[in-house]
């Protein structure tokens, strides 16, 4: 009976240090997903195989068993290499027009098709009989 207990114990504690450790693990993967690896510059922390990422992951896991929030652990990474540490740039002040800049030339492009086209498919004077 008592050699019961034990293993249901042993197993309820395997189950749920798998889930926390799974858990752990996703919350890693989503922080590092945020930020730019300073080795390769246009890979995710999360993609990188550089052994700098391995060790920001690394600093991520023991961050986050310790208890710090994700938005604690961003700042953290924020503070020692600036915003540009950040994937997704802030939407605040000029960096808005890094996200309107796309929008825009899209527009405009658009507004140039148009007025090109209705120029073009005009009937012209001079070539009428």
């Amino acid at each position: 009976m008592i050699r019961q207990h034990l293993l249901v114990a042993a197993w309820v504690l395997a189950v749920t240090l798998t889930t926390s450790a799974q858990e752990v693990d996703l919350g890693v993967r989503v922080i590092a997903s945020k930020l730019r690896c300073p080795v390769c510059q246009n890979e995710s922390v999360a993609d990188s195989q550089s052994e700098l990422s391995a060790q920001m992951r690394t600093l991520i896991r023991d961050k986050l068993a310790a208890g710090e929030t994700e938005d604690q652990i961003v700042r953290y990474f924020v503070s020692r290499y600036g915003e540009w540490i950040l994937l997704e740039p802030p939407r605040q002040g000029v960096l808005w027009f890094v996200w309107l800049a796309p929008a825009a030339a899209l527009l405009g492009g658009a507004v140039l098709v148009i007025a090109y086209l209705r120029r073009s498919i005009r009937p012209h004077p001079h070539l009428t009989p």
